[in-house]
C-alpha cells in the first residue's frame, strides 16, 4: 500500500521543520543565558568568600579603634584633672602673695613719694599743682 501525500501533509511538514528550526534558533540564546546565570553565580560565591575576611578585618579594626579611643579618654581625664590641679595652685598662690606683694607694691611707691618730698630742688607731683 502507498500512500500518498497530500498538500496538507506537505504544508504540515514544511510547518514542523520551521518549527524546528525556530526551537534550535531560541536554543542559542537560552544556551547563553544560563552561562550568563553560571559566571553570575560563581562572581556572587567568590565575592561572598572575600567579603568575610574583609568583615573581619574591620571588625577587629574598630574593636582596637575603640580601644585607642578609651585610652584618649583616659588621657584626656588626667589632663583636664591636671589642669584644675593647676587652676588651683595658681588661684592659692595669688591668694597667698597676691595681697601682700600688692600691699608692698603700695607701700614702695609711697616710701619713693614720701623720699622724692624730701629732697631739696626737686618737686613733686603735688607741688607742681
Amino acid at each position: 500500500m502507498v500512500t500518498t501525500m497530500t498538500g496538507g501533509d506537505i504544508a504540515g511538514l514544511i510547518a514542523a521543520g520551521i518549527f524546528a528550526v525556530l526551537v534550535a534558533l531560541l536554543a542559542v540564546p537560552l544556551l547563553k543565558l544560563g552561562k550568563v546565570f553560571d559566571e553570575t553565580t560563581n562572581a556572587i560565591h567568590d565575592l561572598s568568600e572575600n567579603v568575610t575576611p574583609l568583615l573581619e578585618e574591620a571588625t577587629t579594626t574598630i574593636s582596637e579603634t575603640n580601644k585607642q579611643l578609651a585610652r584618649v579618654d583616659t588621657i584626656t581625664s588626667g589632663v583636664a584633672d591636671a589642669t584644675a590641679n593647676v587652676s588651683s595652685l595658681v588661684a592659692l598662690f595669688a591668694a597667698t602673695l597676691g595681697g601682700p606683694l600688692i600691699k608692698f607694691a603700695g607701700f614702695t611707691a609711697a616710701v619713693r613719694v614720701a623720699i622724692v618730698g624730701l629732697r631739696p630742688g626737686r618737686k613733686t607731683a603735688d607741688s607742681s599743682k
